[in-house]
């Protein structure tokens, strides 16, 4: 998938790498354009990434299906 189309709505914020890999991967598995966002130094501080969190972008056209696919997951989860 070509990650140089997300024009970059936050639909979410989470706290690790991780659970932004995972984020990301159910997006893409339902067609929707995905990316995580983290400022941890390229990679060399990963801590930063927990005190500032990884946001999850996706294209404003794909801004309601992600949150309610985000928001089933949450709701399973609980």
């Amino acid at each position: 998938m070509d990650n140089d189309s997300i024009e970059g709505v936050t639909v979410a914020m989470v706290g690790s790498q991780i659970e932004a890999d995972l984020a990301v991967g159910l997006l893409r598995s339902n067609g929707l354009r995905a990316v995580a966002i983290a400022d941890d130094a390229g990679g060399l501080d990963p801590a930063l990434a927990v005190t500032d969190g990884v946001q999850i972008q996706v294209n404003p056209e794909d801004e309601a299906a992600a949150r309610a696919l985000l928001a089933d997951v949450e709701r399973d989860a609980s």
